[in-house]
């Protein structure tokens, strides 16, 4: 069984072609990188991957579950953290994570193991106010694995993140895989997608336009003059890294 498999998924906005007929899956404890320009469609396609919108047609399975009619199902198999940070600053690292163990109705023993895995048990009563950008990133990814997940949906994990904190997080990353996670993932950051991808899709306007491992992408358009995965992003997208449509 895959850990995501997406057959002819499309999403209208009204006039506006969001996902166009996309089809891809996902193996078990994979890290897969879904790259795009702004506006391409990669936060719809999370979105409807999530259960928070309707396809308008095809369909998507996640863990087993289908989007629209297992979406109860499928919420304990998945863990998000989305591009913008949401925590309670006021409250301290282990209050935030205390209070969504019981939303989750997990044990609170899980919260000292998810702060230990994400490294933030020195300062763990702190309030998060209180904390940098990398520490409540890390914060997010605590919250996001209190309940075990089987698949996580990371959106843009380093983003405005300086080099060291980046790296801290993509070794949270990597070792998240170690351990059977699966890893849905998105960045502008092409030498990040290159160092943690098993596969990469990249999406323009709302189509896949290229799927498979690094080093096949670039053989197949090494005569483009594709040297890496950022040479490549530009010739499949035709414009620069972070340009909005």
């Amino acid at each position: 069984m895959y850990a995501i498999e997406v057959r002819n998924l499309t999403r209208r906005y009204q006039d506006t072609l969001a996902v166009d007929d996309i089809s891809f899956s996902v193996d078990p404890g994979e890290i897969f990188g879904f790259l795009g320009p702004n506006g391409a469609g990669k936060s719809t396609t999370i979105k409807v991957l999530t259960g928070q919108l309707r396809p308008t047609s095809g369909s998507a399975t996640v863990m087993g579950c289908d989007v629209v009619s297992g979406r109860q199902q499928l919420k304990p198999q998945i863990g998000v953290v989305f591009e913008h940070q949401n925590i309670y600053e006021r409250e301290s690292a282990q209050g935030n994570l205390r209070f969504y163990a019981r939303l989750y109705g997990v044990d609170r023993s899980r919260v000292q193991a998810v702060l230990s895995q994400v490294g933030l048990t020195e300062r763990a009563r702190e309030k998060s106010k209180n904390y940098s950008n990398g520490m409540k990133q890390r914060l997010l990814i605590a919250r996001a694995l209190l309940h075990q997940p089987a698949l996580l949906f990371l959106d843009e994990p380093t983003r405005g993140l300086d080099p060291n904190v980046a790296r801290e997080i993509r070794a949270i990353i990597s070792d998240l895989a170690d351990l059977g996670v699966t890893v849905f993932l998105t960045t502008h950051y092409m030498e990040e997608a290159e160092q943690l991808c098993d596969r990469v899709a990249i999406i323009d306007q709302g189509r896949v336009v290229a799927l498979g491992t690094v080093e096949q992408l670039k053989a197949e358009h090494a005569q483009d003059g594709c040297a890496n995965l950022e040479d490549l992003f530009v010739h499949l997208t035709g414009r620069h890294l972070g340009q909005d449509h």
